[in-house]
């Protein structure tokens, strides 16, 4: 009997995440007590007192009406908190489509599977930034 318990307590549900730089690697676990665990950290000490990022990252499962019914822990690399935020948001959307293919829809229309293809855009050459250039000066 404890080795069911075992085998049960060690499915999950896997999504990877991107947005900017940012890289997220997701794992759902069902049956759980709706804790997220960010790099070791609950969400909330890992995002301190930016609340709105709680609320980007929860959104999938706010959608689909689940509350607190998956315990999540994720790795994330790379990036700063806001594309942290969505490169899990985004692992999370995918981790629920490869538990519940139904979901899939629904999270389409909502935007939260599709990969954000903003970047920064780089530096040219004889300009300050990507795009301001110098001060034009006529004499």
């Amino acid at each position: 009997m404890a080795e069911t318990t075992n085998i049960a307590k060690s499915e999950y549900y896997y999504g990877m995440g991107r947005r900017k730089t940012a890289v997220a690697r997701v794992r759902l676990f069902p049956n759980g007590d709706g804790s997220i665990t960010v790099n070791g950290k609950s969400a909330q000490m890992y995002f301190g007192q930016l609340a709105s990022y709680l609320g980007t990252i929860s959104s999938p499962l706010r959608l689909l009406d689940l509350g607190n019914a998956y315990t999540m822990t994720i790795r994330v690399i790379g990036g700063g908190k806001s594309g942290q935020a969505g490169a899990i948001r985004h692992g999370l959307a995918r981790a629920l489509v490869r538990m519940n293919p139904e979901f899939k829809a629904t999270l389409r229309k909502a935007g939260f599977l599709t990969r954000d293809p903003r970047m920064k855009e780089r530096k040219k050459p004889g300009l300050k930034r990507a795009r301001k250039a110098p001060q034009y000066t006529k004499r």
